[in-house]
């Protein structure tokens, strides 16, 4: 089992969620409903502390497969709850991922979501062996969009009919953040057999 990983820059924390913690990944998601239910599938009023319950459940067993790491950026002084992070949808042929990241609507406008995503991909390149990372943003997502540009990362352009929310089809703008950008040097283990 690749081991669970706690990353921190002195602000934030990113860790797996943790069992037991349902109550309060709830109470952050209902908060934040009116920011994040356009955006995000899941963020719906019917979001219960069950299915927060299960999305813990599932994360947690994804690290085991290498398949997705689902971080909850928690406050680094006290802990609190501030929001998700995730490295997801990895490929494990041509090794690249998806970059996606939440914060709760209280803590909105402090840089929380690019130290969490910077943590996340430098984690993506040196823990996980990956070398891409993509953020994929729905045009009109402009929170999202000013959190990838303040980071640094490559601008590629908008993709035609890229992203679904419930019903709504999006175009998306692409970003991406590559080893490089850390100081890193991309390297590529062989594929197991």
């Amino acid at each position: 089992m690749f081991p669970f990983a706690k990353l921190t820059d002195g602000k934030i924390t990113l860790r797996p969620f943790e069992f037991g913690e349902e109550n309060e990944l709830h109470k952050a998601v209902q908060e934040s409903l009116p920011e994040l239910s356009r955006w995000m599938s899941w963020a719906t009023p019917d979001y219960t502390k069950d299915a927060a319950r299960n999305y813990i459940a599932v994360t947690r067993a994804e690290w085991s497969r290498r398949s997705m790491y689902a971080f909850a950026i928690t406050d680094a002084d006290n802990g609190e709850l501030l929001g998700g992070c995730s490295v997801s949808h990895i490929h494990p042929i041509y090794k690249f991922c998806n970059l996606g990241y939440w914060v709760r609507t209280p803590r909105h406008g402090n840089g929380t979501a690019g130290r969490a995503a910077k943590l996340a991909a430098r984690f993506a390149f040196e823990r996980a062996k990956l070398i891409r990372a993509e953020i994929v943003i729905a045009v009109g997502n402009e929170a999202s969009r000013r959190v990838a540009e303040k980071i640094g990362a490559h601008y590629e352009g908008i993709l035609l009919n890229r992203m679904t929310v419930r019903s709504h089809i999006y175009e998306a703008h692409m970003f991406s953040l590559l080893p490089s950008d850390f100081g890193l040097v991309a390297a590529i283990e062989p594929n197991p057999r």
